[in-house]
């Protein structure tokens, strides 16, 4: 089903085309979602007693995302607002004459979308949360290698104290496991959506349901989705959680890609993609495309996850344009957070490390990157003031430190003053 002519080929979208989480949000697997949504509904109506064994097997079968054609149910969208519409017509007319009539019985379009988005996102996440244990893994090797491989700690851009890799690496594996706790506890609480057309669940009880309250649940359990405590037509918490994790994700990944990048430009090298991307016009250039892809979707994700809480404001007991404006973007966020996963598993596991420039960089400021010890040691004997006040006049002179007399003895090895960075590494290496 995946096509140019259905605009899901991912031409301009280099970041999550091919991945894992691109074919688990395509067409024909959001149109399966939503097959599969109107099939669990028949079971568990089955289950209840409302409609025969046989009409949910049959509406099982005719359940098959092959046997539609996604592009001629866009296009019959227009008419309603939503493809559930024209989905039921058709579904209903592959069940046939028999059992037609039990397909989406009593339910609300809204109902089958919302259960449909929930199962694109649990299937979408699936392959996202295995890429963040990949990259987690591959940056705690690279925190463990590199526990006290020296290079300069940057603030506002210029050099500050010296810092290790290690802990720089521990660091990105913290956000990385952060955002993989994040995601795991919003998929695992993603819910199914069951209300009818008001959420009071009338028209099953119409339709001879003893107990209507207890269809979600087993709608719930047919689907592997956990069992709403509401109809949530207008209560997006489900929606506005995934923003969250999503665009949470998207900026982790996004602060160890801008890293790479900053590391790896050619006047600094300390870093390098395992494989860089080429050209169209350098051949000499080897850029760092897995970071640059990365950070693209971190800085998109935001305003596509401002769009899903936006919608948090949905009227009445079910709105109009809210949940309608919710499914591009999501989908969107899932895609980039999907490709941006993909693509910090490849980086992370290829990185390389360049701990001989990383030395050469502590000796740029001749001394000067261990000033704040040195302001602490010379302090007991010239005062705070005059201490800094020597030690700045040193600096603008821009010679070495060493050649300095007022510093002679001192220790300027600034692998010497990396503070408790190996401790912490260890420390956070410690998290599972």
């Amino acid at each position: 089903m995946t096509s140019a002519a259905s605009g899901d080929s991912g031409l301009l979208a280099p970041g999550w085309t091919g991945s894992d989480a691109a074919r688990a949000t395509g067409d024909a697997a959001f149109l399966q979602a939503l097959l599969d949504a109107e099939a669990a509904l028949a079971r568990a109506q089955a289950a209840l007693g409302l409609v025969p064994e046989a009409a949910a097997r049959a509406v099982t079968g005719a359940a098959v995302a092959d046997r539609f054609d996604a592009r001629a149910l866009a296009e019959e969208a227009r008419s309603g607002g939503n493809p559930v519409i024209p989905l039921v017509g058709a579904l209903t007319r592959a069940v046939g004459e028999e059992h037609g009539p039990c397909v989406h019985l009593g339910a609300t379009s809204q109902d089958i979308m919302d259960t449909a988005t929930m199962l694109v996102a649990v299937r979408a996440l699936g392959p996202v949360l295995a890429d963040l244990e990949r990259t987690g893994r591959a940056f705690a090797r690279l925190a463990a290698a590199h526990r006290d491989t020296a290079l300069p700690g940057r603030t506002l851009t210029q050099h500050a104290v010296p810092t290790t890799f290690g802990l720089k690496a521990a660091g990105w594996r913290a956000l990385v496991l952060d955002a993989r706790d994040r995601t795991t506890a919003v998929r695992d609480t993603l819910p199914a959506q069951l209300g009818g057309a008001a959420g009071t669940l009338a028209a099953f009880g119409a339709y001879g349901a003893n107990d209507p309250a207890a269809l979600p649940a087993a709608y719930a359990r047919e689907l592997g989705l956990r069992v709403p405590a509401l109809p949530w037509h207008t209560l997006r918490t489900p929606v506005a959680d995934l923003a969250g994790c999503l665009a949470f994700t998207a900026g982790a990944l996004g602060k160890a890609a801008v890293d790479v990048l900053t590391l790896s430009r050619t006047e600094i090298a300390e870093v390098a993609e395992g494989s860089g991307g080429g050209s169209s016009a350098m051949p000499h250039k080897s850029n760092p495309v897995r970071s640059t892809l990365i950070v693209a979707a971190a800085r998109r994700a935001p305003q596509l996850a401002a769009t899903l809480y936006g919608s948090l404001v949905a009227e009445d007991e079910r709105p109009a344009g809210a949940w309608h404006a919710e499914w591009e973007p999501l989908r969107d966020l899932l895609r980039l957070v999907g490709g941006a996963a993909r693509d910090a598993a490849e980086l992370a596991e290829g990185l390389r490390v360049r701990p001989d420039v990383m030395r050469a960089h502590l000796d740029l400021t001749g001394g000067a990157v261990v000033s704040e010890r040195l302001s602490a040691e010379l302090a007991a004997e010239l005062g705070r003031a005059r201490a800094k006040e020597l030690l700045a006049r040193l600096a603008a002179e821009g010679r070495p430190l060493a050649e300095a007399p007022e510093l002679a003895g001192a220790d300027l090895d600034p692998t010497h003053y990396t503070g408790s960075a190996g401790a912490l590494t260890d420390r956070a290496l410690e998290r599972r």
